[in-house]
């Protein structure tokens, strides 16, 4: 009976120190925002699935929340079970784009090479449009073309082609890019292009065809190589990361290794622009960003470099606090690259690098 009451209490004050870790640090006027890492989302991946870098996470009208990850970066021991002869019992990679439910059930999963498109080589950045469209993108050094299916994987669109990029002006071809956002509106989609591009480049989401497109501060966008880690800079560092929509009918962009967000009108014309954690160096400090919530009060900003999701008050750029922090266990980050919520409010995010997983945090009332 003793060793129970041992057990029992051991096992509270485990689960007191976790929630403490995990809820992470809110300051200020944050103090009403804050998370709680859900450690058992998502749950096990049947078929011996094993997932690699996860590049992308987004949610859908459902609430249900779609990732894609990069099963070439399984490493043989992740891969055991795909060796000939076999490693070990466990594992196979994942079919790249997989879709779960809020309560971490495995939905589908799909996606890879296939007949009439281009699949990348690194998967990078995912989308469900309003109508339930799936769009994906690549960062591999041909990977200059984005794609969009239907929710279970039939190929609709490809825009752009594997091979050489044309510079951050030509008006067919991508430059490795990141990420992409619809306005149902217009039926425009918003390119972050990219990762060897330095633009924001607008398209018709049914046809492809060019509309528009921009750099930094709105003017012309060159490929001159500048120092990153500027502010200040003429030009979007690589990579131009991220790009998101908001209600009031501005674009809010990624500049990741110039620690900025840029804001414009949805022409492409500046309006303002926010720095944050200037001293930051490695990939920068703007990685991906989303509203909290329906309100778009505050946005959250998933920062791969310091390992930490920051809450910033939308208008203004004031960073009220964070949570998370550089490690493995749950709650904590390696590489946090994007981020995405659900209509609860619940946040989820992916890691690349080694930390190839991805996590889902509770609002905390």
């Amino acid at each position: 009976m003793r060793n129970f009451f041992l057990v029992l209490l051991l096992g509270l004050l485990t689960t007191s120190w976790v929630q403490a870790q995990s809820t992470g640090r809110v300051e200020g006027a944050a103090k009403g925002l804050r998370y709680q890492v859900d450690p058992y989302w998502p749950k096990p991946l049947p078929n011996n699935w094993i997932l690699g870098q996860v590049a992308g996470i987004a949610t859908d009208k459902n609430d249900h929340i779609w990732i894609i990850h990069r099963p070439r970066t399984t490493t043989e021991d992740e891969r055991g079970a795909t060796l000939e002869p076999k490693r070990s019992k466990c594992c196979i990679p994942a079919p790249p784009v997989l879709e779960f439910d809020k309560k971490g059930n495995l939905i589908q999963a799909w996606g890879g090479a296939g007949t009439g498109y281009d699949w990348p080589k690194n998967e990078h950045g995912i989308y469900i449009d309003p109508t339930g469209n799936v769009w994906i993108g690549g960062n591999d050094v041909t990977d200059h073309m984005l794609l969009k299916f239907t929710s279970n994987g039939k190929f609709l669109l490809q825009i752009g082609s594997p091979g050489k990029s044309l510079g951050s002006n030509h008006q067919a071809q991508l430059g490795r890019p990141a990420h992409m956002n619809l306005d149902p509106d217009t039926n425009e989609l918003y390119v972050a292009d990219g990762y060897l591009n330095q633009r924001i480049i607008v398209f018709d989401a049914s046809t492809g065809a060019y509309k528009r497109h921009w750099g930094a501060y709105g003017n012309v966008p060159t490929d001159e190589k500048i120092p990153n880690f500027n502010p200040k800079s003429p030009q979007f560092a690589n990579p131009v990361h991220c790009v998101r929509l908001m209600k009031d009918e501005t674009v809010f962009v990624c500049d990741r290794a110039n620690n900025r967000i840029q804001v414009f009108e949805k022409s492409g014309k500046f309006i303002r622009e926010m720095a944050f954690d200037t001293d930051t160096r490695g990939s920068g400090s703007v990685w991906d960003l989303i509203p909290s919530d329906a309100s778009q009060k505050y946005i959250l900003i998933a920062d791969g470099t310091n390992n930490e999701v920051s809450i910033v008050v939308r208008e203004t750029g004031e960073k009220l606090g964070s949570f998370g922090r550089s490690g493995r266990n749950a709650g904590d980050f390696h590489w946090v690259h994007n981020i995405a919520v659900d209509s609860d409010g619940s946040v989820y995010t992916s890691e690349v690098d080694t930390g190839k997983r991805t996590q889902r945090f509770t609002a905390v009332k």
